[in-house]
């Protein structure tokens, strides 16, 4: 789950992490009170979207008067800003985050997420602050750093040390760098997040180590743990499909494509998906139904994929382990029959009643294709929908 710069600031704030004033505003009006209430002399308006590259995209803006806080509130809210993360779409900037200025000496990079390679979580640096972490490794990776952190003991004074000195933080300001990021790992494994990125981290003309920007991203198995963090999820940034597939505990991620998928298992699902593209066809979505699936939430899976205008066929791709595949056959003609479907539908099944569930999909009276394998179900949908 995502959230906001400013709640991500909030909740560092907890942990000891420095980071300038600021408020949330909705309205122009919100915004100049919030701005006249901070008293800086520089303010920044900021566009509060769940996706990075706000700046390149025109939603920062740094005002010196109240009448640039109200020019650049009014320009920025309403604005679809488009960056590398929101895609061709964009996404509609509804709030703002009006913050007080700060006399910025130099910008660095800190984050810290899970490194699959090790298993363990990594706290990364570097001096290259303010700029897309990604161009730095591709460009010059000798400049990010890293400590593995053993779970055992948790992140050590001396790590922190050890990196602060690796990005050329000032001497006079190492301890206070190395308190910031102790902090920050804090946060990342009480809050249970899957990364936790300050770029820039910024030192400061009157001697603070400060987050200028916060990127906090949590893990949503972990949500019932932190109440306090579910309460700042943003539905108004995610896809309304998604949001309707999680009330009924499915996994629907929508793509761009044109071929739906309903698929059980993440693995299944994911090959499903690189066989419709290897036989030239683009996948609309990724849906895993799970293991456990009722006729009910098949049901509501078809209903979610077809609510999707640039759906135009549906390929059902299901290995029937825990899965019986003759309820998977009882979901997908209830759906059809609910939604009166008319466009082309593929069903591949195998395992557990197979025999049953095919004689449930023969006997329904719909126009179903049936499939013997993945590449056979993944080539029959493509060539119909083209």
């Amino acid at each position: 789950m995502n959230i906001h710069e400013y709640q991500g600031k909030e909740v560092l704030k907890q942990y000891g992490v420095a980071v300038p004033n600021g408020k949330v505003a909705y309205t122009v009006e919100e915004a100049v009170e919030a701005a006249a209430s901070l008293g800086s002399p520089v303010t920044v308006v900021k566009a509060q979207i769940h996706a990075g590259g706000r700046g390149k995209a025109g939603g920062v803006k740094v005002a010196k008067s109240m009448d640039e806080v109200r020019e650049y509130a009014s320009e920025i809210l309403g604005k679809v800003l488009v960056t590398h993360q929101t895609g061709p779409e964009g996404k509609e900037v509804k709030r703002l985050l009006i913050e007080e200025g700060c006399d910025i000496r130099k910008e660095y990079y800190v984050g810290v997420v899970v490194d699959r390679a090790t298993g363990r979580v990594v706290l990364m640096a570097s001096e290259e602050g303010g700029t897309e972490i990604e161009e730095v490794a591709e460009a010059t990776p000798e400049k990010i750093f890293k400590e593995i952190v053993d779970p055992a003991v948790g992140l050590q004074v001396f790590q922190a040390r050890r990196l602060a000195y690796a990005i050329n933080i000032p001497n006079e300001l190492v301890n206070k760098a190395t308190k910031f990021m102790l902090a920050l790992y804090e946060a990342f494994v009480e809050k249970d997040c899957s990364i936790a990125e300050i770029n820039p981290l910024v030192v400061t003309g009157d001697g603070n180590v400060m987050a200028l920007d916060a990127k906090l991203n949590f893990d949503s198995n972990a949500l019932y743990r932190h109440k306090d963090i579910q309460a700042l999820r943003d539905l108004d940034e995610e896809d309304e499909k998604e949001i309707e597939a999680s009330k009924f505990d499915l996994s629907y991620i929508a793509l761009d494509g044109n071929i739906g998928c309903m698929v059980n298992g993440a693995g299944l699902a994911m090959a499903t998906m690189d066989i419709i593209k290897y036989y030239g066809g683009d996948p609309a979505n990724f849906l895993d139904v799970g293991g456990g699936a009722t006729t009910e939430k098949v049901t509501e899976a078809f209903k979610i994929i077809l609510s999707d205008a640039k759906v135009e066929g549906i390929f059902v791709n299901i290995f029937g382990g825990i899965m019986r595949c003759d309820v998977i056959a009882d979901g997908v003609v209830e759906a059809a029959k609910q939604l009166g479907l008319t466009k082309p539908l593929v069903v591949r099944l195998e395992g557990t009643n197979v025999d049953l569930g095919k004689k449930i999909l023969s006997e329904s009276g719909l126009n179903i294709v049936a499939a013997d394998s993945m590449a056979d179900g993944a080539q029959k949908i493509v060539a119909l929908v083209k």
